[in-house]
């Protein structure tokens, strides 16, 4: 027979979650090689959400089987109440399957969802939400103009060539500078990205007084929930690489995908020297590697082997 009362019975309310809640991927399995910066570059992406999110959130983390540090820095984060809700998978899940936890479980009205290599400038959460809630059916934003693949954002063309009110605009309305601190920040070498600077352009629209650029992407966006969750379950058997298929489907559907014409966010990939303004000042630039080097390196059959080898031992150390 149970003794006493329920101490939970007497509570009057309980506490109920921010309209938005903004959701990041972490995955650190561990701190060399390629990850050697990453928990600096988690730490940095947390700390600008801390200081520049300009309206009320819940943060959620969910992370997706780091290492021993990560974990540590991330329970200490939640238990001085800076994390309201932190999921450990104990398995990296991939991409697709920690989306399907997370945006599901995501308390908010608005999920605000973000790699963890994402850094965020002032007012980034409320005129990212200025795009979400003034555009109709808009299925995604993106806090930072650039160039994505014209074929995932049709709806939005096709929207803007049937609608009165809103006015198209083409041409080359992102600096070159801040243009080539995004790609090159993804490792795509200098010449290439000036050539598809070259080769590209910018395709803006305007409604009710607001521009935005026409794409978005999935390694960051804000979205209502009932939106995504009508893009659940991903199915990925891959870890990444497949993510395109949210930018896909969410066009197929019909849906706007937007991004602000103001640098809101800057991605850092693994390393924290591409933390800058793009309105204010250029990235540092990455030392360059001896010439003799990078092209053994680059020889076929030294880079199939060498990869193979890290590839080999990753799975050693990580693979189930």
């Amino acid at each position: 027979m149970r003794k006493g009362q329920n101490p939970a019975k007497f509570v009057k309310e309980v506490a109920k979650p921010q309209r938005v809640t903004i959701a990041v991927l972490n995955y650190i399995p561990f701190l060399s090689g390629f990850y050697a910066q990453t928990l600096d570059v988690l730490k940095t992406c947390l700390g600008s959400i801390w200081e520049n999110t300009d309206l009320p959130y819940d943060l959620l983390v969910f992370d997706n089987g780091s290492c021993q540090e990560t974990i540590d820095f991330l329970t200490e984060a939640q238990d001085e109440g800076k994390i309201q809700y932190l999921i450990l998978s104990q398995k990296n899940m991939g991409k697709g399957g920690a989306w399907n936890i997370m945006l599901d479980a995501a308390p908010g009205e608005i999920i605000a969802y973000t790699d963890n290599d994402a850094f965020f400038y002032k007012n980034w959460l409320s005129k990212s939400l200025a795009v979400l809630e003034t555009f109709p059916k808009v299925g995604m934003v993106t806090s930072r103009p650039f160039r994505t693949p014209p074929e995932f954002y049709t709806a939005g063309l096709d929207w803007a060539k049937s609608t009165p009110d809103a006015s198209l605009e083409r041409g080359q309305f992102i600096p070159w500078e801040a243009f080539k601190a995004f790609d090159m920040s993804l490792g795509t070498p200098e010449e290439e990205v000036r050539q598809r600077y070259e080769a590209t352009e910018d395709v803006r629209v305007t409604y009710q007084g607001l521009s935005a650029q026409l794409g978005a992407s999935h390694w960051q966006f804000v979205c209502y929930k009932s939106v995504i969750q009508q893009f659940l379950p991903f199915s990925m058997d891959r870890p990444m690489g497949q993510v395109r298929q949210l930018d896909q489907r969410m066009n197929e559907a019909g849906y706007l995908r937007l991004m602000p014409v103001e640098f809101l966010a800057q991605n850092m990939s693994n390393r924290l020297d591409w933390v800058h303004d793009p309105n204010e000042a250029a990235p540092k630039p990455a030392p360059r590697p001896n010439p003799l080097r990078k092209r053994l390196l680059q020889a076929a059959p030294v880079k199939r082997v060498l990869l193979g080898l890290y590839d080999r031992i990753f799975r050693w150390y990580y693979a189930d």
